[in-house]
């Protein structure tokens, strides 16, 4: 009886006994950790910040836009907000240059802010130095800030007052 019972212990010629996981099928298993964690933190997401950010990039462009009027035509704009309406209106632009004038979310309201404290408008011209200028975005429990030095195009700001590079 001992010589059947020492045949089945051995192993047989060709063949490795396996034990445990290799280093890839361990590499594997974490790799889709990570990216099942991250799609699953991208689907938590708040999705008032993500309008927020639409909102922002969104209004960016569109004081460029205007800014970029003013200095061609010469003549004075103004980006006034109507926290009342939700909307906001661009005064002094050629009426051939209709720019959108409301939201794309109805609970988003805006405030100007210039050094010495809030205003009821940003200057966008037709000077190509405007003077240091934010505009505070707020929606819900969100809150996003476009800023200029004056010189360089409106982009979104921290808190400081550091302005990230335009996107």
């Amino acid at each position: 009886m001992a010589g059947p019972a020492l045949r089945r212990r051995r192993p047989q010629a060709g063949r490795q006994s396996s034990r445990g996981f290799t280093l890839i099928e361990l590499l594997i298993v974490v790799s889709l950790i990570a990216i099942a964690s991250a799609v699953a933190a991208l689907a938590l997401r708040d999705p008032s910040a993500t309008q927020l950010e639409r909102e922002g990039a969104r209004l960016a462009a569109l004081l460029e836009t205007a800014r970029a009027e003013a200095r061609a035509a010469g003549v004075l704009v103004q980006w006034v907000p109507d926290p009342e309406a939700g909307s906001f209106r661009f005064v002094g632009l050629p009426a051939a240059l209709a720019l959108p004038t409301g939201w794309l979310d109805a609970g988003v309201s805006a405030e100007v802010r210039v050094p010495t404290g809030l205003t009821r408008s940003a200057v966008l011209g037709p000077e190509p130095v405007i003077g240091a200028q934010r505009i505070v975005l707020r929606l819900a429990n969100q809150r996003l800030t476009l800023a200029t030095d004056g010189l360089g195009p409106f982009a979104v700001a921290d808190d400081q007052g550091a302005v990230d590079a335009p996107r």
